[in-house]
């Protein structure tokens, strides 16, 4: 079955788009503008049934693989019609358009050995939840350019539950799938999708440069264990906007490598904007950085964020051994609702791969501007926990106000931690207090969204 021509080129003109930015700041602020991909399909023409059950990983394998002879002609676009597509693991292609229409879902198998084994990210050595190889993601992207997944509020469901029980009964052979994964790709649309019950990650670029991530839906159920929303990861050049996320562990998280490997791959997560977004985290944090962050992460602007039903609303995560650094780091306009802990730092925070790390490989946490900050229903205001042999300085508040639940008269911990703070209620603790901290304090005031020193 075919789709008329003139509609597959219509659709192909109205959804693939191209980002056109500034190389020097790739932020949200980049000019979107309409791109035609010459050449569409339906998934339809290689024989995919959308009824739920009938597998079409050939399908689409076989779609992209035709698509590909179009690369060098202007691209093209795969169009999922309305239906339930049944699918294992499958990669995409340079100048490719995946367009889900208003009524398509793309389904993840529950049949593992429909799922590709590929080795561990070189940034984390042996791997994460498991030693050794990990199952590929359901949609995936390696060393391509100018890719676009979008839609009429498309699909893509990762059938999670399995995986979710297989990883608490430790069942599993290999560490969990992600739903979309780009690796060393550059030139990444995501928008006008939802992201339903991932086994893991819904998104993830890792060695990426120049995403844009916009008008996402995602959503896991509270119990669903380490589900995350969307994971910059030893990338740049990342814009999230316009994204409603609501996950079992984090909403949105920051990474850069593990330990000695992570180290050794020495690729920041740098220059990313986040605005305007909901997020909600059963039992992580709605907003993470780390705790794997030894590549280190860095020029980060966030702006306009609604938290709410979250264990810990902002959070930065690491430990003596990761190495690596999070630092500018500037964020604003941020409302929160029911929310146990608002802000935390934590430099006990997590695992190590293997014994082979430096215990002196001392992370950086510096040079952190929280401001503009309402909370409501707040359990606690915040925990920063810094490391003996290298403290949290220059963590800088001002103007917030949480209205606090509990009677505690101690609603800040601090330990080796410095900055400055002022407008805050309640009172921070006195480590936050520190009037020379405010001349390495940061700003929003630049115009192109990096933090300024004041």
């Amino acid at each position: 079955m075919k789709m008329p021509v003139a509609l597959l080129l219509l659709l192909a003109l109205c959804n693939a788009i191209k980002i056109h930015g500034e190389e020097s700041n790739g932020l949200c602020d980049v000019n979107l503008t309409l791109r035609s991909r010459p050449h569409s399909v339906s998934i339809l023409e290689f024989g995919a049934v959308g009824d739920g059950k009938t597998l079409n990983t050939i399908a689409f394998q076989n779609a992209i693989f035709y698509l590909k002879s179009f690369a060098d002609k202007g691209g093209a676009q795969l169009y999922v019609p309305p239906g339930r597509w049944l699918t294992g693991s499958f990669n995409l292609t340079s100048h490719l358009t995946l367009f889900l229409e208003k009524g398509a879902v793309i389904l993840g198998s529950q049949d593992p050995s429909h799922w590709d084994i590929v080795e561990p990210l070189p940034s984390y050595g042996p791997g994460t939840e498991l030693p050794g190889k990990r199952y590929r993601s359901l949609v995936n992207g390696y060393m391509l350019r100018d890719v676009v997944i979008t839609g009429d509020n498309g699909t893509i469901d990762g059938q999670g539950s399995v995986w979710w029980e297989w990883f608490t009964s430790h069942s599993l052979n290999y560490s969990c799938p992600h739903l979309v994964e780009f690796v060393s790709s550059e030139s990444i649309l995501v928008s006008n999708i939802t992201f339903l019950n991932a086994p893991a990650y819904n998104m993830h670029p890792v060695y990426c440069s120049h995403v844009h991530i916009h008008h996402i839906t995602v959503y896991a159920p509270p119990g669903s264990p380490y589900t995350v929303g969307i994971v910059p990861d030893s990338s740049d050049n990342v814009c999230i906007e316009d994204c409603s996320i609501s996950m079992g562990y984090d909403a949105i998280a920051l990474k850069s490598g593990w330990d000695e490997y992570g180290i050794a791959y020495g690729r920041p997560t740098a220059n990313v904007h986040i605005r305007r977004v909901q997020l909600q985290s059963f039992s992580g944090s709605s907003l993470a950085f780390g705790s794997q962050m030894s590549g280190g992460i860095s020029d980060v602007q966030v702006q306009q964020l609604h938290l709410y039903d979250s264990l810990t609303g902002i959070e930065f995560r690491t430990t003596k051994g990761r190495g690596g650094y999070i630092k500018e780091i500037a964020i604003s306009d941020v409302n929160m609702l029911n929310i146990k802990t608002a802000f935390g730092a934590n430099g006990h925070f997590g695992s190590h791969p293997d014994d082979k790390f430096d215990p002196d490989a001392l992370p950086l946490v510096a040079k952190i501007t929280i401001q503009n900050i309402i909370g409501t229903n707040i359990s606690m205001a915040g925990n920063f926990t810094g490391i003996e042999e290298s403290p949290f300085t220059s963590i800088c508040l001002s103007n917030v106000s949480l209205s606090i639940n509990s009677a505690s008269s101690s609603p800040w911990q601090c330990s080796y931690v410095s900055g400055f703070s002022e407008s805050v209620f309640p009172e921070p603790c006195s480590e936050l207090n520190n009037p020379d901290a405010s001349s390495s304090c940061f700003s929003l005031l630049k115009p192109n969204g990096r933090a300024a020193v004041l």
